[in-house]
């Protein structure tokens, strides 16, 4: 007879370790995760690429905002997964956090004291009743003392440092390409191509439309620039001329 308990008596309080060790309602929050769209964090020697993919829900959406991108400050951006209204949330939160260091210390907030605040703030909703762990992912990326970094952090609060990184549905279409094509030693263009290329891949693998998001912070400016659609075009048909879409 197995001693591992079920999901059901356990699952109902956030609080509670079923026998086996698990928080079945933190791992609720990664399944959320796991099916929302894919996002990306790439770190390359002159600077930091994020990308997502877009989805338009409606004919009548504009298609210029966007809900997965987001410029936390100058130097610093965040790739968003889950459920939004919580990534915004996190992302007002970041903003504070990165302006009351400028404020305090006249200096850019680093990438990973950024992503250890929203980390803390996390986990603390996956030890209080009457609370709910956060459903989302974010990936934290930008150009800092350091130099260029990328930060990811999941439901439970954990995080992590990468060189590249994928979050999302299409995560393991994306790993792939990640573990067999990244290098270090990739330029900015190199490593903006490579994101679209990633981000293209994952979404024909599921047979949808090729409609992508793609942010840039070169390390010459440490200035966020949010590429637009017909940039990201242009990406796209180079990749389709090269037969690597």
């Amino acid at each position: 007879m197995s001693v591992f308990a079920a999901p059901g008596a356990y699952d109902r309080a956030i609080t509670v370790f079923s026998p086996d060790g698990r928080l079945f309602q933190v791992e609720y929050a990664l399944e959320t995760v796991n099916r929302g769209a894919t996002i990306l964090g790439i770190s390359c020697l002159e600077g930091v690429v994020l990308g997502a993919e877009e989805k338009i829900e409606t004919k009548l959406q504009d298609t210029n905002f966007t809900w997965k991108l987001y410029e936390v400050d100058d130097h610093l951006g965040a790739a968003v997964v889950g459920l939004g209204s919580d990534a915004r949330i996190l992302i007002d939160q970041s903003r504070v956090y990165s302006q009351s260091n400028r404020l305090m210390y006249d200096e850019d907030i680093d990438v990973e004291i950024i992503t250890k605040r929203v980390g803390d703030i996390k986990q603390l909703y996956t030890q209080h009743a009457g609370v709910r762990p956060f459903g989302v992912s974010i990936i934290f990326g930008g150009v800092d003392k350091t130099g260029s970094r990328i930060f990811a952090t999941d439901p439970s609060g954990s995080y992590r440092g990468y060189k590249a990184v994928a979050v999302g549905i299409g995560r393991e279409t994306v790993e792939n390409l990640l573990k067999e094509e990244y290098r270090a030693d990739m330029n900015l263009e190199e490593a903006i191509k490579f994101a679209v290329k990633c981000l293209t891949k994952a979404l024909e693998a599921r047979g949808e439309p090729k409609r992508i998001k793609i942010c840039v912070i070169p390390s010459a400016t440490r200035k966020l620039k949010m590429l637009t659609d017909k940039e990201i075009e242009t990406y796209q048909r180079g990749l389709e001329g090269s037969g690597t879409s």
